[in-house]
């Protein structure tokens, strides 16, 4: 058995399982804001490509994908942002959904021993990932006196030495803070000094509020330095956020065409290409933009009534972008069990996101708040949370 393995530790949900174990919650119907998962309607013109296409299930799918599912992501990541090129032959992978790519690329990209670096608090598919290629976690800690953005500044030389893949997430997965375009440049120029791969999760990037201002990516800052062969660089992005379609599976990863061919071959052996009618599907959601500007409306209404009645009790503020608060409460698995107990709303311990590092968990004083419920449920639950504050 892989010894790595029993580096693992439980997944953030277990562990709200066992906090939430033996408490009786009050006598109100549950509100649940602690699972990222979008509750908003699925397109359905993407339902009705998906059922049309059900005969090619007789069919086996290629790894690679079809050329014009390629063709769809890569003409929608030059206009979303404003690439002069990207080819969908060597640069585009579609993926099962980004959680199997990003677990899947360290697999195939680190050597045993090495350091892999991420945010901290992150999406715990980072640490996994690194543990079981055989390589050694290290965490950048988010804190508000840094905008919630990772520290790059207090890692040491000798870390990047060791580095040969760094995960950054923006809009960040819990803070829903932005790494902004000459920041990834930095970056980008960090990695050719050191020989390390950036791999950007920006699967919260059409979530924004701004509809003039969208978030920065990756390619875009290569772009802009005239890095038009993404060297180094990798983005994955999914439609289950943009389009309210978690369980389609569906996503890709783009950019350097070097290391997309070598993640290829291990995805060739690894057995993981997305059925036909996933990729029928998907095609129609990628050209399509008309139902994720209305999906950001959805979440814009439930941003503004939720924080108009939270103003004042609780230290929290809107996101850049992403569908998440971070609201600082104290300690944060007492705030969540006793929020649970006395108004029946789960949210997420932001410890449990997070790993001790430099003397710190920096999700200890703060809980995750996913507003993917309806947005009367999201009001009632601001309602309760004020009570509860007060």
């Amino acid at each position: 058995m892989n010894p790595n393995l029993e580096k693992l530790q439980p997944y953030p949900f277990s562990k709200l399982h066992a906090l939430k174990a033996g408490l009786e919650a009050a006598d109100k119907p549950h509100i649940a804001l602690s699972i990222g998962e979008p509750k908003h309607t699925p397109p359905e013109f993407v339902r009705s490509e998906l059922i049309r296409h059900l005969d090619k299930l007789a069919s086996y799918p290629l790894t690679k994908g079809l050329e014009p599912l390629r063709k769809s992501i890569a003409d929608w990541l030059c206009k979303r942002f404003h690439l002069d090129r990207v080819c969908a032959d060597t640069q585009v992978l579609p993926v099962n959904g980004t959680r199997e790519a990003l677990f899947a690329f360290a697999q195939a990209m680190v050597s045993p021993g090495s350091k892999v670096l991420m945010p901290n608090p992150f999406y715990q598919i980072y640490e996994g990932a690194a543990l079981l290629a055989g390589a050694q976690p290290h965490f950048i800690n988010c804190v508000s006196a840094n905008g919630f953005k990772p520290d790059f500044a207090s890692i040491p030389e000798s870390v990047w030495h060791q580095c040969e893949l760094l995960y950054i997430c923006s809009p960040g997965n819990p803070t829903g803070a932005l790494l902004e375009t000459a920041e990834l440049q930095w970056l980008i120029q960090l990695a050719d000094r050191y020989d390390f791969t950036i791999a950007s999760d920006e699967c919260y990037s059409e979530l924004y509020f701004d509809e003039a201002s969208p978030p920065s990516g990756l390619l875009q800052a290569c772009k802009e330095i005239g890095r038009n062969d993404y060297r180094r660089c990798v983005v994955f992005h999914s439609l289950s956020k943009r389009s309210n379609l978690p369980g389609l599976r569906s996503g890709f990863v783009a950019g350097d065409a070097q290391l997309l061919e070598k993640f290829l071959l291990y995805r060739t052996y690894h057995g993981c290409a997305m059925p036909l009618p996933n990729q029928y599907a998907s095609i129609a959601a990628w050209q399509d933009e008309e139902h994720v500007q209305q999906n950001r409306s959805l979440y814009r209404q439930k941003f503004d009534a939720v924080l108009d009645i939270l103003d004042g009790c609780v230290e929290v503020s809107a996101p850049q972008a992403s569908f998440y608060l971070w609201p600082r409460v104290g300690d944060g698995e007492h705030f969540a069990r006793e929020l649970f107990r006395q108004q029946n709303i789960t949210v997420l311990p932001g410890s449990f996101l997070a790993r001790e590092s430099e003397g710190l968990n920096p999700g200890d004083e703060y809980v995750r708040m996913a507003l993917v419920a309806t947005l009367d449920e999201c009001v009632e639950a601001a309602r309760r949370l004020k009570t509860f504050c007060s």
